[in-house]
């Protein structure tokens, strides 16, 4: 068994089979949790960031607060409204890069997928973080293990992931519906009491703010557009549904766009629900403070330290862990996209043993991990990077959405015109607001730590074009001729000895078998002792291979060799070096860290020499599995090897 074969067995399960992918495809009610526990738990801290911009200049602007909202509800409603057109339109998923690659440019579709894939990473990143942030606002003294406790999820959930698409999302169902009815729970007992009892007053009411943000004319215009880019953080995670739409059970895009209805629904009840209790129990929040606002409402609501006040945030705390499920289902479904069409590397388009992206599971979690660490888990540094691709990926997707109808309209005469005009007039509404955001957000946020990503984006694009023109020049480059293949003039065979046994021995049996125009046998010597007693084996054993000695003063083998065989004399360049080395199979893991690893290295450095091809001829130990008999086809005789 491989070395990490047992361990992947146990942690990540037994293969899946290709035709039981149907199987894995998911109802609505699993699908709901899936792909919207980012949007649904962000309504747990969108309401904060917009009350930390405004508390840098005291309370005196507090009173904005509702209009902000409504204006983040209205963004809601309306980009909601636009994916459920490109839902319907591309049930075969892809989503913002597919619709602008498509319909834009290749380039607009290429832009769109750099801004998507760090927009997931970015997921990740913040709702561990924020996920963190909510257990030490309950326990204050574990602020100080953000990180490690941020990595440690960020790996149970890649593991969960591992597992398989559908498996994860049994799993994260309950707590992300836990998380809901928690909230509505804090919102109907807290709407409760501030219309038919005595209100309710958070512990921080008497805060005093610090008034650090200098406002008046343009100033206070920039200021509320901060704040209002802030609150926008409420929209991120709404176009993974659209990115995700192959994995709904049939049929695909009628459920998709019921979950992404009924997402929309939650995800503003409760956002619009939070920030007005913020409102009525004077919830006031700065950089240094511990507790969350969810915290305060909770502690005001339920009491300080009770059970309610534990479950919110218990609650809060795993949604938003498990808000970067809703990475891990687009990043490796996007990037398989990008890879299919040779933007990013080819490994990332397979499937894994589970029937889910592996690699793309694998190296989000890498990314997301750096950028935890690289910012010390911290939400209030992190949020500033995070909606820019958000706004990118929107506005360029709504456009491609406007130009595939003005297409239908001007190409399908015989279409019926008043659905398609209403829809192009949604994506239209759709590409103007998200566009007049996009430059709002990078306006206010750009010194705030967006330039990160803004400078991120166009390096990931160029990036992409480089894998693209790379893969592109190889296949013009293998693309049959059309003459007929050129057969080698000659054909020199070399052995390589370490030792005169057995698997020597058949290795020297193999050359002579293939019958090469010269055959020899290559000894690197770095011992002269050891290198005599070959040599006179050899002549005792009447071996009739001649033998090259090369000597290694500094006791290096793969030099020697590379430059024997780079050297070796050759009569016309259609002439083929053909190394044969002798290797050992064995059966246990531990034995393989014992034998091979420099026929490994040899092998590794041969195959950029020209003209030069590699052969293994292996040697079975006693521990290595046996061979299966061979068996016999109708009417060949029974005694056949």
């Amino acid at each position: 068994m491989p070395l990490f074969d047992l361990p992947k067995r146990i942690f990540v399960g037994r293969p899946v089979r290709s035709d039981s992918l149907g199987h894995t495809l998911m109802s609505k009610k699993i699908a709901l949790p899936v792909f919207s526990s980012d949007a649904l738990s962000s309504v747990s801290y969108a309401t904060e960031e917009v009350l930390i911009v405004l508390g840098a200049a005291g309370v005196a602007f507090f009173w904005t607060t509702p209009w902000i909202a409504l204006g983040v509800v209205v963004l809601f409603a309306v980009i909601s409204a636009s994916y459920m057109q490109t839902v319907k339109e591309y049930p075969n998923g892809g989503g913002d890069y597919v619709v602008a690659h498509e319909n834009v440019s290749k380039q607009a579709g290429i832009f769109t997928g750099a801004a998507l894939l760090v927009d997931y990473v970015l997921t990740v990143a913040v709702s561990m973080s924020a996920g963190v942030y909510a257990i030490y606002s309950a326990q204050p003294s574990l602020k100080e293990h953000r990180v490690v406790i941020a990595l440690g999820l960020i790996a149970f959930v890649t593991l969960m992931n591992l597992r398989g698409v559908k498996e994860a999302g049994t799993f994260f169902a309950i707590p992300t519906y836990a998380f809901v009815v928690g909230i509505f729970t804090m919102l109907g007992l807290g709407g409760y009491k501030v219309l038919f009892g005595d209100g309710i007053e958070a512990s921080s009411s008497t805060l005093d703010l610090d008034v650090t943000q200098k406002t008046g004319g343009l100033l206070t215009v920039f200021f509320l557009l901060r704040a209002f880019s802030s609150g926008c953080t409420a929209l991120t995670g709404v176009e993974a549904i659209a990115n995700g739409v192959p994995s709904f059970q049939k049929p695909k895009a009628e459920n998709a766009s019921k979950t992404l209805l009924m997402m929309a629904v939650l995800a503003i009840t409760m956002f619009s629900g939070i920030t007005a209790l913020a409102l009525a129990a004077d919830v006031r929040v700065s950089h240094e403070a511990h507790a969350s606002v969810v915290s305060q409402i909770a502690t005001a609501v339920f009491g300080e330290k009770s059970v309610g006040f534990y479950y919110i945030q218990v609650s809060t705390a795993v949604i938003l862990v498990l808000a970067a499920n809703t990475a891990y289902q687009g990043f490796p479904v996007l990037s398989s996209i990008l890879a299919h069409d040779r933007y990013l590397p080819r490994q990332l388009h397979n499937r894994g043993d589970r029937l889910v992206f592996s690699n793309g599971v694998l190296a989000l979690a890498i990314f997301a991990g750096i950028l935890v660490y690289a910012f010390d888990a911290e939400v209030t540094k992190l949020i500033q990077l995070y909606i820019v691709g958000v706004f990118v990926a929107f506005t360029l997707g709504q456009a491609g959405m406007v130009r595939r109808w003005n297409r239908k309209l001007r190409d399908e005469p015989e279409a019926p015109r008043g659905p398609i005009l209403r829809a192009r007039a949604i994506n239209l509404v759709g590409t103007a607001t998200t566009g007049v955001v996009l430059v709002i957000v990078l306006l206010s946020k750009f010194t705030h730590g967006a330039w990160i990503v803004v400078l991120a984006m166009p390096v990931i694009y160029l990036i992409m074009r480089g894998i693209n023109s790379h893969y592109m020049r190889v296949a013009k480059e293998l693309r049959a001729a059309d003459t007929r293949p050129v057969l080698p003039s000659r054909m020199h065979a070399i052995v390589l000895v370490s030792q005169l046994h057995n698997p020597t021995l058949r290795a020297l049996n193999y050359a002579k078998a293939i019958r090469p125009s010269t055959l020899q046998a290559l000894y690197v010597a770095v011992d002269d002792e050891e290198s005599q007693r070959l040599q006179q084996e050899w002549e005792d054993k009447g071996i009739d291979v001649p033998l090259v000695v090369r000597e290694s003063p500094y006791r290096e083998v793969t030099a020697p060799v590379l430059d024997y065989v780079r050297n070796f004399p050759r009569e016309s360049e259609r002439d083929v070096v053909t190394v044969i080395i002798p290797e050992f199979v064995v059966g246990k893991w531990w034995e393989q860290v014992l034998h091979n690893q420099s026929a490994l290295l040899l092998k590794g450095r041969l195959l950029f020499q020209p003209g030069v091809s590699v052969t293994s001829v292996p040697w079975h130990l006693s521990s290595a599995p046996e061979p299966e008999e061979p068996v016999a086809k109708p009417g060949a005789p029974a005694d056949l090897p």
